[in-house]
C-alpha cells in the first residue's frame, strides 16, 4: 500500500499519519504539502508544490495505490476553486488512468448538507440532498462530493466519502465556548450577544449556551479526531466502503442544555442563553455502524472531560491556519 495523503500536516493529517505508521508497518505514504513540511519519517516522502498544478499532482499520484484527502480551505473564495475543484480533478484524472490505483478516500463535510443552517423533521441520514449554507466553503463540499460521484458515474472508479462534522481534539470544545479573542471556530458569541452580556461572560466565566430562536438549547454534531481516523483507516480498505458515502460523527450530537447542566456540576461554572437562527440537527452514523463496523469512543461527556482537564504545553500553540 502506498498512500497519497493531502493536507498531512493539519489536525486530521498529523493524527492519520501518526497512527497509520504505527499500526502499519509496512506501506508508505506520501505527503503533498504547499506551505509546511511534515516530519522526516523512513516510509514517508514528501512533494512540495500547489494541489492545482497537474505536473505536481502528475508526480504526487506515481505509483500510489489510495489517497486520503483531506486538502481544503475555508472562507477563502480566492483559493477554494483551485484547491477543492482543479486540486481534486487532477487527482481523480491521474486515479482513473493508473493501473495501480484502488481506491479514493475524501474526507467531506457536513456544510454540503446544511449543517445548524436549516430546520430538520428528522435524523439526517445520508439520503439527504445536498443543501449548503452561503458561502464559499460551502459550496465547495458540494462541488467535492458531486466530482467524487461523477467519477463512480463516468468510469467506475472505487472511491469513499466520510462526511464528518466539526472535527475535536484536545482542548478544542472548551475554547468554542470561550467568549472574546480566545474563542475557536463558530458561530462568534460576540456577534449573538450585547456588548453587556459578552463582557459578563469574560468578568464572570459564563459559559455561552447556544440556542435556536425560541431560547431552547440546540443540539449540534461533532466528531472527534480520533474516531475520525479510525474510520479512515478502516474504510481504505473495507470492501463494503467501495462507492459508498457515510456520516461518521458521534452516536448523538451534543445537547447544549447538556452542557450547561454538566459544566456547572463538574466545572461549577454558570451558563448564559445565547439566541440564534440556528436549529438542532441529527446526523445518523448507523451506516458506519453497519457496513464498517466503525464505533465512535467519544460522547458528549468524555468531549467536555478531555476538554477541560487538557493542559496544553508552551509550544503547542493552537493556530488557525485559515478563517471560518
Amino acid at each position: 500500500m502506498y498512500i497519497l495523503l493531502t493536507g498531512a500536516t493539519g489536525k486530521v493529517g498529523q493524527h492519520f499519519l501518526k497512527r497509520f505508521l504505527a499500526e502499519n508497518t509496512t506501506a508508505k505514504v506520501r505527503a503533498l504539502c504547499h506551505n509546511r513540511s511534515v516530519d522526516e519519517h523512513e516510509r514517508v516522502d514528501m512533494i512540495k508544490g500547489s494541489i492545482s498544478d497537474r505536473e505536481v499532482c502528475r508526480q504526487a499520484m506515481q505509483d500510489i495505490t489510495h489517497v486520503v484527502h483531506l486538502a481544503t480551505c475555508k472562507e477563502t473564495p480566492e483559493d477554494v476553486m483551485d484547491v477543492t475543484v482543479k486540486g481534486m480533478f487532477w487527482l481523480l484524472e491521474e486515479a482513473r488512468q493508473s493501473e495501480c490505483f484502488e481506491r479514493f478516500l475524501l474526507v467531506g463535510g457536513d456544510a454540503a448538507i446544511g449543517h445548524f443552517c436549516y430546520e430538520r423533521k428528522g435524523p439526517i441520514t445520508e439520503d439527504q440532498p445536498h443543501k449548503p449554507y452561503p458561502g464559499c466553503y460551502a459550496l465547495s463540499k458540494v462541488l467535492e462530493e458531486v466530482m467524487l460521484e461523477q467519477y463512480i458515474t463516468q468510469y467506475d472508479l472505487d472511491t469513499c466519502c466520510l462526511r464528518a462534522p466539526w472535527i475535536m481534539e484536545k482542548d478544542d470544545f472548551k475554547y468554542s465556548l470561550k467568549v472574546g479573542a480566545e474563542q475557536f471556530g463558530g458561530p462568534s458569541w460576540s456577534d449573538l450577544m450585547s456588548a453587556d452580556d459578552a463582557k459578563r461572560c469574560q468578568e464572570e466565566n459564563l459559559v455561552p449556551i447556544l440556542c435556536n430562536i425560541d431560547g431552547k438549547p440546540i443540539q449540534r454534531n461533532f466528531v472527534h479526531v480520533d474516531d475520525l481516523v479510525t474510520a479512515i483507516i478502516t474504510a481504505l480498505t473495507h470492501e463494503k466502503a467501495k462507492q459508498e458515502l457515510f456520516h461518521v460523527c458521534m452516536s448523538e450530537p451534543v445537547d447544549y442544555g447538556y452542557v450547561a447542566e454538566y459544566l456547572k456540576e463538574t466545572q461549577g461554572l454558570d451558563h448564559i442563553l445565547v439566541r440564534s437562527d440556528k436549529h438542532s440537527t441529527w446526523l445518523d452514523n448507523t451506516k458506519a455502524k453497519l457496513l464498517l463496523g466503525w464505533r465512535p469512543q467519544y460522547d458528549a461527556k468524555r468531549l467536555m472531560d478531555e476538554a477541560w482537564s487538557y493542559d496544553r504545553a508552551a509550544d503547542d500553540q493552537r493556530k488557525i491556519w485559515y478563517p471560518g
